[in-house]
């Protein structure tokens, strides 16, 4: 035999062990009608009926993180920069932090006691696949807060805004038309990208035995097959947390618990057990 041969027997893939990409089959994804995202609101709003300490305790706790991080924009002179990326990053980190949302969501679903400590263990049934994830939306969050940045010091270098007269020079310039529309077009753009790899990926990651690839692919997968119901969702999750930021992050007391149990509902509703 020569040595051709001998390099193509050992090339032969039959001898070879065949390891699946994912670790596993993907799950299959539920096509949805456009007015479900109301029935996961419905649902979530049962939930923190059910388990008011759990959902009210989340609430606060994230109105407490707002306070904290815009005071210390304020002492450090970048309020009025950092408002908008602050704003934005309870979409990017908000399906993470609410794992123990989706926990009391599941331990009610499936008639099991709720407390916060119960709440707070689900961390521990996909912690480093969740800790990945989390990673992936402080990323996204890091990089919108750099462009914003950016984007500030593109438009306004060369004339700074007065800082007894900042919100008239940014916001009724010559320029404010195109700051606003370049802004508001990049913070589109990664809130649709943290949007679709996180949609369904947090909950089934601490749902199941899976890793965050497969997780993110469902999930981009889910948003894809049911683009037009998950573009009505996303929009009623921008407009409650817009509400809950618009009240001075008081109104995320509520807002917020009721996105997270109503995240896990969708959850459930598009990605198939089987």
């Amino acid at each position: 035999m020569t040595t051709q041969d001998n390099t193509q027997d050992d090339l032969d893939p039959q001898t070879d062990e065949i390891v699946p990409v994912f670790g596993q089959p993907l799950p299959k994804i539920r096509k949805i009608s456009v007015d479900r995202p109301w029935a996961w609101l419905a649902a979530g709003w049962q939930d923190l009926r059910a388990a008011p300490a759990v959902g009210l305790g989340y609430g606060a706790a994230f109105t407490l993180l707002g306070f904290l991080l815009l005071g210390a924009s304020y002492q450090l002179g970048l309020f009025w920069q950092v408002l908008l990326p602050l704003a934005g990053g309870f979409l990017l980190v908000a399906p993470v932090l609410a794992v123990g949302l989706y926990e009391t969501s599941r331990r009610i679903q499936a008639g099991e006691p709720t407390s916060m400590g119960l709440a707070l263990s689900g961390w521990n049934r996909n912690l480093g696949q969740i800790g990945l994830i989390g990673m992936a939306g402080l990323v996204l969050w890091i990089a919108w807060m750099r462009l914003a940045f950016l984007i500030f010091m593109l438009f306004f270098a060369y004339e700074p805004p007065r800082p007894d007269n900042f919100l008239a020079d940014v916001f009724l310039s010559d320029i404010t038309i195109p700051f606003l529309l370049t802004g508001t077009a990049v913070g589109a753009v990664l809130a649709v990208i943290a949007f679709a790899i996180s949609a369904v990926s947090v909950p089934m990651l601490m749902d199941r035995d899976i890793n965050v690839m497969a997780a993110i692919v469902t999930s981009v997968e889910a948003v894809r097959q049911n683009f037009f119901p998950m573009m009505v969702w996303a929009s009623l999750i921008v407009l409650f947390t817009a509400a809950g930021l618009l009240t001075f992050y008081f109104g995320l007391i509520i807002t917020l618990p009721l996105i997270g149990h109503a995240t896990w509902h969708a959850y459930k509703d598009l990605v198939s057990e089987a």
